[in-house]
Parts: structure tokens; C-alpha cells; sequence
């Protein structure tokens, strides 16, 4: 039988998914692209926005609707957090949610059997352990990404994620290593580390993060560790300390602001100011070596003025950022903030959202072009044609590399070129040494 799967939200999500293909190709699928024809359609859920509820209902419908004899199944975050809802999606003849992954096999076997629809959704239990599903299947020797925790304590006002993913839950350090021995063996050279809240790992297991970052940069093979999203006020400087002792650690950094005012940070339950946020930043450029950052804002959250958002606006140009996504505030059934007053009309959410993100891109163009002519690390990773290569540098720096004799997974370096817009045009200086 032949399964395929559609992935909305967080790289946590794309991650889970290469688990759930392992898990059924294991148990005898042939695993196959979202836009093939399938006895199994997986979408694997994100209810961060309305807008990730409908797409995972509209691909369901549109897979029953061309395929009529073909299971549909509806897991993740949205089934997780908004139960009842789920359940009514008609579309979808298995439900279930972000606990207990490893039974969605058997649940899609259970409905071939029987026919009746299976809702499978279990609730997050005080004090539970981490989930270790398998490792997803290789994909190509260049970047893979490794899940350590999962789950969020924080409660921000307008967030769902803590409901649809439960609290903080470690991966013991020794699973974590054992995975990365694997990926090093199998030709990876870069590792990005990542969680629900990152921050928080090792705080149920007695670890760090700063520990799983050095125990992984003492493996052979792995030359570049990059990290997921981190939250400002949970990095203290021990922390900031002994990262900054590790070479192989990237120094790009995905830093949540969420927003520029002080006044919606409060309102969002956020745990900093702009002030402390800054302060956090320019540590980070005193420790580590020339270090490039991106970051989360949400525009329109409740109660925000004209004015909220400008000084929002003004905070987030001055910080420098290389990438900045721009979210227009989603109300959740739920949370804190869709209970508020002020709500925004969509229409001026709408303008604020493409004013943030024109005066992102304008600095972001600012501080790629600042990076020309200056020497870089890249890892090849989707071959263009034989000998041009599209990449990031370590710093997340997009690049296209002409790399006559390099191969795919190689870590080269290369005097940056100029931005057009999308990429800086390099070629490679010399290539590592190639893996076995």
C-alpha cells in the first residue's frame, strides 16, 4: 500500500512527519509525495492559525474527493488542541493527535479491518516521558533536523501550543547521541537541534541544553550544529557562556520577539522588554563570532494601537535581523488573548503584516549585502545543475555556489557575492575533504 503525507507548521512538525513515514514504511508502505495517489493520506497537522485548521480539513477533502476509496487520517496539533472540532471533520476516517504517535499504524489498520472511523486522541499526562519515535528515512546527505523536547510550560496569551502539545519532556542525552552517531555515519554534516521549547531541555532529565550542544559537538562527522528557536529570557549567561565555546555551533540564532512594544509584550504574557531582548542580543554579539539573527512578530495582537505598532516597527529595524517572519495575530479558542478586548480588524492586520515585512526585507537586503566579499562555510545542498549548488552559510545566509567537482552534502568554502534579491552568487574557494 502506498501512504503520503502533507505537513503544515514548525520544522518540529516536518520532523515528526519523517517519523511517521519510517513508521509506515517499517510496517510495509511505500511512502509517496503529497500530490501522488495513496491508499493513506496523512496530513499532519498546525493549529497555531485558523488559517492551518483549514488547510489540513480542504487537503483531506480534496484527497477523499479524488481518491474515494483512500483512508484519510487527521493528526497533530490540531485534533490535540481542539478535539471536538476534529472529531467533526467528516473528511477524515482516523483522528489522532500529538500523543501516543507511535499507534497511528495501527489505527489506520484497525479502520481497513473494520470500516468504522477510528478518534484516537490522548490526552497529556502529568510527568510523562518524551515519545522516541524512529529516526525518518535519509533524504539526502545535507541538513537534517533532530527533535530533543517537545511540549511548552509558558502559556503565552495567544498561543494554543502548551494545550496541543503538553508540557516539557526531554529526550534522554543518550538517545539524542546515539541518533546523531547514526546521522554522522549515514554523511550528514550539519545538525539542527529542535523542540516546542528548546530552552527547556534537560530541565525533567537533569540535562541542558548547553550540555546536549557540547555532547554533540564531541561527535565525529558533525561539523555544524544549529539551533532551533530559542526564547530570550531562558538563556542565561552560563549558558551563553559555554555556547559560546563551541566551535561547531552556528552562529545564526532564531530568537522570538513576538513584538517590539513593551506594552504587547506585557499583554502577551511575554517574560521580557524590548530593553531586556536588546541586552540579550548585544551579549550575544560580545560572545560569539559575527552572529546573525531571526525572529517571530506578530502584528495586530489585541489592544495594539497605531502607535504600539510603530514603536514595534521601530524596535524590530533597528535590531539588525537577517529574516524576519511576520504573523498576523490568529484568535484561538482557549487561549488568554481571545478572550480580550481591542480585537483588530483583519483588514488592518493585513496592512501592518506587509508593512513589517517590507521593512524587514529592506534590512535583511542591508545586512546580507554587508556580508559581500567576505569568506564563508556553505553546505551544498539542492544540486541547480552539475556543478551549481544552492545553499546556506553558517550563518543562514542563502547562496547559490558554483562547485565544479564538490558533491552534494559538502561543506565548501566561498567569498560571498552580491544579494539579488534571493541569493548571493558565490563560488567555492576549496572543498572539504569528502566523506566516505
Amino acid at each position: 500500500m502506498r501512504a503520503s503525507f502533507y505537513t503544515l507548521g514548525c520544522k518540529v512538525n516536518q520532523n515528526e512527519t519523517g517519523a511517521l513515514q519510517q513508521l509506515f514504511f517499517e510496517n510495509g508502505f511505500e511512502i509517496v509525495g503529497p500530490g501522488d495517489a495513496a491508499d493513506v493520506y496523512v496530513v499532519n497537522s498546525c493549529t497555531v492559525t485558523a488559517g492551518g485548521d483549514k488547510k489540513s480539513r480542504q487537503w483531506l477533502r480534496r484527497c477523499k474527493r479524488e481518491n474515494p476509496g483512500a483512508v484519510t487520517v487527521l493528526t497533530g496539533c490540531y485534533p490535540q488542541a481542539f478535539p471536538q472540532e476534529a472529531q467533526a471533520a467528516a473528511e477524515a476516517d482516523v483522528v489522532t493527535g500529538t500523543n501516543a504517535r507511535g499507534s497511528i499504524v495501527a489505527d489506520v489498520q484497525r479502520f481497513l479491518a473494520t470500516g468504522e472511523r477510528v478518534v484516537d486522541i490522548r490526552p497529556h499526562a502529568a510527568g510523562a516521558a518524551f515519545e522516541e519515535l524512529p529516526a525518518e528515512q535519509p533524504l539526502g546527505h545535507t541538513r537534517a533536523f533532530l527533535k530533543i523536547e517537545d511540549g511548552c510550560n509558558r502559556f503565552c496569551a495567544y498561543c494554543i501550543i502548551p494545550y496541543a502539545r503538553g508540557r516539557v519532556r526531554s529526550r534522554p542525552l543518550d538517545s539524542v547521541l546515539a541518533e546523531l552517531r547514526s546521522l554522522a555515519a549515514q554523511g550528514y554534516r550539519e545538525v539542527v537541534l529542535s523542540g516546542i521549547n528548546l530552552c527547556c531541555y534537560g530541565q525533567d532529565t537533569g540535562s541542558s541544553l548547553a550540555e546536549a550542544v557540547e555532547r554533540a559537538a564531541e561527535i565525529d562527522g558533525i561539523d555544524r550544529i544549529r539551533l532551533g528557536s530559542v526564547e530570550p529570557d531562558l538563556l542565561p549567561e552560563e549558558t551563553l557562556l559555554r555556547l559560546s565555546r563551541v566551535k561547531k555551533l552556528c552562529c545564526q540564532f532564531h530568537l522570538s520577539l513576538q513584538s517590539g512594544c513593551a506594552k504587547t509584550l506585557a499583554a502577551m504574557n511575554r517574560h521580557y522588554t524590548p530593553q531586556d531582548y536588546r541586552a540579550v542580543v548585544e551579549r550575544m554579539r560580545a560572545l560569539f563570532d559575527r552572529p546573525l539573527f531571526t525572529t517571530d512578530v506578530i502584528v495586530g495582537f489585541p489592544g495594539e494601537s497605531e502607535e504600539d505598532f510603530c514603536e514595534s516597527l521601530r524596535f524590530v529595524e533597528s535590531l539588525g535581523f537577517l529574516k524576519v517572519h511576520v504573523f498576523s495575530y490568529s484568535r484561538r479558542a482557549g487561549t488568554a488573548a481571545a478572550k480580550m478586548e481591542g480585537q483588530v480588524p483583519e483588514a488592518v492586520k493585513a496592512e501592518r503584516s506587509r508593512r513589517m515585512i517590507a521593512a524587514a526585507d529592506a534590512v535583511r537586503a542591508q545586512v546580507i549585502a554587508g556580508w559581500a566579499g567576505r569568506q564563508e562555510t556553505v553546505l551544498l545542498e539542492q544540486p541547480v545543475s552539475k556543478n551549481l549548488y544552492t545553499g546556506y552559510t553558517s550563518r543562514y545566509i542563502p547562496v547559490a555556489v558554483a562547485a565544479p567537482g564538490a558533491v552534494q552534502g559538502e561543506i565548501v568554502e566561498v567569498q560571498v557575492g552580491a544579494f539579488d534579491g534571493s541569493r548571493c552568487c558565490c563560488e567555492a574557494a576549496a572543498p572539504t575533504a569528502p566523506r566516505p
